[in-house]
């Protein structure tokens, strides 16, 4: 409350007294301009959470189209790599620069990369495009969480994220489905085209209403040279040379091959220079400063987030596998078998967002949802061709749950251990080793299964068979059609049944020591008040009044 300070006794007279903006009430961010960009965030995280997976069951029509032939796997990881890489770039220009306008040029960027990638008309040109895309969808996804947290306190915030997560569990899940959809009743470029009235939206949203405080002072000049491009560099060629390795190991190139281990190396060489390049006297402002991680808390939770982001693209990327090369589902049915992996995720966010806020606790959260996901993971063992719709349903719910409360309860635990001034930086951060988790959860349980299906080749009777299944080619063929065309030879068939299931098995097997990880970590967490004020510089911007008291003595 203002403090007034009364006339003194002996005076008659009525003082009155300007009260500053220090004094005033710090208010909260609800009020109708946050709902009116609130859609926009949500739509924003769906969609950039969508162009992650919509290609999966895209790919093979346009990589057909295009004559892609070997580079067709950079039409997902162009996007993979770009949006992962800028996300703690966005986080250093958010305190630089504002929140408004790199909110803005993010979705402008989707939208652009959007257009290109419906236009294009070679393989380079779709790749180019997609790493637009995934410039503006890294934005889209660091932005989102940075504006919520200036404008709403961190003991009520998760309750409006489990709202925006949720978009993006879903965005990352429904992709195979809209894309199986898209591409079997019109043409492939209008998995991209779907995006432009939508980021239209979001656009419009962000223009009128997103007005929010930001440093007006210094120039352009005087701000870009804030910016950490060396360490940014730094970044980012590490973070594209660990996806070159993982990309070709085990397909193009074997593990041990030095095209594999020399890249995967210098990335992780990459990855400690620019950490000592953070923490030295040449670097003024660090994009990722060494201080985020000096607590145990943060430290722990940015592991946790790290393990969120390999165990959902793990059960995203190969449950299609099952569905398609086991249960001989069609590509988008298997997508919308998927669906009992979505929607447990849905309430299972948002009431552990509201559990956070009555009870200011996260550290529950996260040990129950590891656990779930642990349990999940262990469920996920035993599916095999005789396994029932229930019981698959059954095994998703339990992951699904373990997953959406994971995901809401690991942002406060880490701005909880850190003062609000790092909110950009620690919430990019934050983003980027979950992004960079999603890059792991694609190439681990590949190779796991690729190796382990080469290595129980030898059942299947048929030469030919196992010429085409080795070297990655299971993955490739793990289709309905595929599988319908073994039905003249039913031993056959039987024998390369068998083999996906045990692959499969080892696959899920090796998931549940990354789901298991998280328990004893989530255990060291320390439980950490949850603040009820809020405290930016980068709220809502506020006409200048001056409220004027009168006391009378």
């Amino acid at each position: 409350m203002a403090a007034v300070e009364n006339a003194t006794p002996t005076t008659s007279s009525t003082d009155v007294q300007a009260i500053s903006d220090e004094q005033k009430p710090v208010k909260k961010g609800y009020g109708w301009r946050f709902w009116a960009i609130f859609p926009g965030l949500c739509i924003g995280g769906l969609l950039s959470a969508l162009d992650t997976t919509i290609l999966s069951t895209v790919l093979p029509t346009i990589s057909h189209e295009l004559d892609s032939q070997e580079l067709y796997v950079w039409a997902i990881n162009g996007y993979f790599v770009s949006q992962t890489a800028v996300q703690p770039l966005y986080g250093q220009v958010a305190n630089i620069f504002g929140r408004r306008w790199p909110m803005i040029l993010s979705v402008a960027l989707f939208a652009l990369g959007s257009g290109l990638c419906g236009g294009a008309s070679s393989t380079e040109m779709l790749i180019a495009a997609r790493v637009i895309q995934g410039l503006g969808g890294g934005g889209i996804n660091v932005m989102t969480e940075i504006i919520v947290a200036d404008l709403v306190p961190l003991r009520e915030r998760q309750q409006i994220m489990g709202i925006v997560f949720t978009a993006f569990a879903v965005g990352t899940f429904i992709g195979p489905v809209v894309g199986g959809a898209i591409v079997d009743n019109t043409s492939w470029r209008w998995v991209f085209y779907i995006n432009l009235p939508l980021c239209g939206v979001t656009l419009i949203l962000m223009l009128l209403f997103l007005h929010v405080n930001y440093d007006r002072q210094s120039t352009v000049t005087a701000k870009l040279k804030r910016v950490d491009f060396a360490g940014n560099a730094i970044l980012i060629t590490s973070v594209i040379s660990i996806l070159l390795a993982l990309t070709w190991a085990g397909t193009t190139h074997p593990w041990k091959s030095w095209r594999t281990i020399v890249p995967l190396l210098l990335g992780f060489a990459g990855m400690v220079a620019f950490l000592v390049y953070q923490g030295s006297r040449w670097c003024l402002e660090p994009t990722m400063p060494l201080r985020l991680f000096a607590n145990r808390t943060a430290a722990i939770t940015y592991v946790l987030s790290f393990l969120h982001g390999i165990i959902l693209y793990w059960v995203s990327l190969f449950l299609p596998v099952y569905f398609q090369s086991i249960l001989e589902a069609t590509p988008e049915k298997s997508g919308i078998d998927l669906f009992a992996s979505v929607i447990p995720m849905v309430p299972a966010a948002i009431i552990g967002g509201v559990l956070i806020t009555v009870t200011g606790k996260y550290k529950e959260l996260l040990v129950a949802g590891f656990v779930l996901m642990a349990v999940g993971m262990g469920l996920f063992t035993m599916l095999d061709d005789r396994t029932n719709t229930v019981r698959w349903v059954v095994y998703q719910v339990v992951l699904a749950l373990g997953s959406g409360i994971s995901l809401i309860a690991t942002l406060p635990a880490v701005l909880a251990s850190l003062p609000e001034s790092d909110v950009a930086t620690a919430t990019a951060t934050w983003a980027f080793l979950r992004s960079f988790g999603s890059i792991w959860g694609v190439s681990i349980p590949s190779a796991i299964f690729n190796t382990r299906f080469t290595d129980l080749v030898g059942r299947i009777a048929s030469p030919q068979l196992r010429s085409v299944l080795v070297g990655g080619g299971a993955y490739q063929l793990a289709t309905k059609t595929f599988m319908e065309s073994l039905d003249n030879t039913p031993v056959v068939k039987a024998q390369v049944v068998s083999v996906y299931v045990d692959s499969l098995k080892l696959v899920w097997q090796v998931g549940i020591a990354f789901a298991a990880l998280g328990v004893p970590l989530s255990l060291l967490l320390r439980s950490l008040a949850l603040r009820n004020e809020l405290n930016t510089e980068y709220g809502f911007e506020e006409k200048k009044t001056e409220v004027v008291e009168e006391v009378r003595v």
